[in-house]
């Protein structure tokens, strides 16, 4: 039995529907904008958030219909699915990007599964009969025009951190020198598969190669496929992650070479079937999974949190609590691992 089949049949009852924004300015210089949607039951509530990253959608969302007359009812999560196929998420403003239609229909989506788990009196771990564990994570930063400032402090502060870092063109040997010498670097994301020039990074073969040389036991996440670093790329691939293109089985299967890991961000999967169908079928090819998050600020982050437990809880996960988006992290902030969650419900 599939992960999918062990939930798909849990019933669920939607009385109302609620929204609320929430906002956070950044590390990375930019004020971030959630909506999380509440699903409403007699008298117990489901939650997910909305990580679509366009601050516009969702002021244009805050001041659309409400969903309840689309929503209200008796389900099973399998049939609510199917619902949503049919239910506009953009009523008033089309998305920016595609991704934002993923992006929103996961918050319902995983809003339904955290409804239908409480009103169960069930776990996520128990309902597919799993155990679930305390969470390593990694702290997802960057480093400006190579400035490694920040990683330092937080090493000054949190001495166990462990990092997820994005390499630029401004890292130089001596900036890879001194990130190395931390020995606290578990993975190198190169943004070389995202389609947003505003994120992606120009595949630069020099880069690649001091990256990979300097980093011999990181791996490698999201490397461009340009016929230039082809052959580096070769001698490396089972150190090499994906992340902004998996979405499905299909994109799985659409790698260069089969793939030994995967970065799981569930919003971009759209629904809990597609989600759980990719983690059968890593389980089925001993690929292995570290969770990811979109800057999440509530309970969205505490959702990829819970799937780590569940699922992959020793991997370099990047779910670092939300006190490690911010420009400065109190000494007091969470640190690695995390508890496992307890309770009923999805993330809670």
């Amino acid at each position: 039995m599939g992960l999918y089949d062990a939930v798909a049949d849990l019933p669920l009852t939607v009385a109302d529907t609620a929204r609320t924004r929430q906002s956070l300015e950044t590390a990375a210089g930019f004020e971030r904008v959630t909506t999380t949607v509440t699903l409403h039951g007699p008298t117990v509530e489901g939650r997910g958030e909305d990580v679509t990253y366009d601050a516009d959608a969702h002021a244009a969302w805050a001041d659309a219909p409400g969903l309840a007359d689309a929503l209200t009812g008796e389900w099973t999560l399998d049939n609510f699915s199917s619902h949503l196929d049919d239910v506009d998420l953009f009523p008033t403003r089309a998305p920016p990007r595609p991704s934002a239609r993923k992006y929103r229909r996961w918050a319902l989506e995983s809003a339904a599964l955290d409804l239908a788990l409480g009103q169960a009196d069930t776990s996520l771990a128990a309902a597919v009969d799993r155990a679930a564990a305390p969470v390593e994570f990694v702290v997802s930063t960057r480093v400006p025009d190579g400035d490694t400032t920040r990683v330092h402090d937080l090493l000054d502060t949190h001495p166990d951190t462990r990092f997820k870092l994005d390499a630029t063109a401004a890292w130089t040997d001596a900036v890879v020198e001194d990130l190395a010498a931390t020995a606290a670097v578990d993975v190198i994301d190169l943004k070389g598969q995202y389609t947003d020039a505003d994120v992606r990074e120009p595949v630069d073969r020099d880069l690649y190669d001091r990256v990979l040389t300097g980093f011999p036991d990181a791996v490698i996440e999201d490397p461009g496929l340009e016929e230039a670093v082809m052959p580096l790329l070769a001698d490396h691939r089972h150190r090499l992650s994906w992340d902004a293109p998996i979405t499905g089985i299909d994109t799985i299967e659409d790698r260069p070479w089969p793939p030994d890991w995967l970065n799981i961000k569930p919003s971009r999967f759209a629904t809990v079937e597609t989600l759980f169908a990719a983690l059968d079928y890593a389980a089925a090819h001993d690929i292995t999974l570290y969770g990811g998050g979109q800057f999440e600020l509530g309970v969205g982050r505490r959702q990829i949190q819970a799937l780590a437990a569940v699922f992959y809880p020793t991997a370099p996960n990047d779910v670092a609590p939300t006190p490690y988006h911010a420009p400065t992290v109190s000494a007091d902030a969470p640190r690695s691992p995390l508890p496992a969650p307890s309770g009923p419900g999805f993330g809670r």
